[in-house]
């Protein structure tokens, strides 16, 4: 699997990942809900963010050394 297919897979569970807490929050509204959310859901999402962006540059530069290498 190449590294931007890793970065859009990534990123593609994660909207999964995003949608279905989304739909859990409509059952489960308590204080034990947002705690979980600040304390988990909030970083991992945006560390997963984070990481996808850094994926996208390794990617590109990844391309350039092959073309510079040809």
């Amino acid at each position: 699997m190449s590294v931007k297919a890793s970065g859009a897979r990534l990123a593609g569970l994660t909207r999964e990942l995003r949608a279905q807490w989304q739909d859990a929050k409509t059952y489960w509204k308590d204080a034990k809900s947002q705690e979980f959310e600040r304390r988990y859901m909030e970083e991992l999402l945006a560390s997963v963010d984070r990481t996808v962006t850094v994926i996208e540059q390794v990617d590109k530069l990844i391309t350039k050394i092959r073309r510079d290498c040809e």
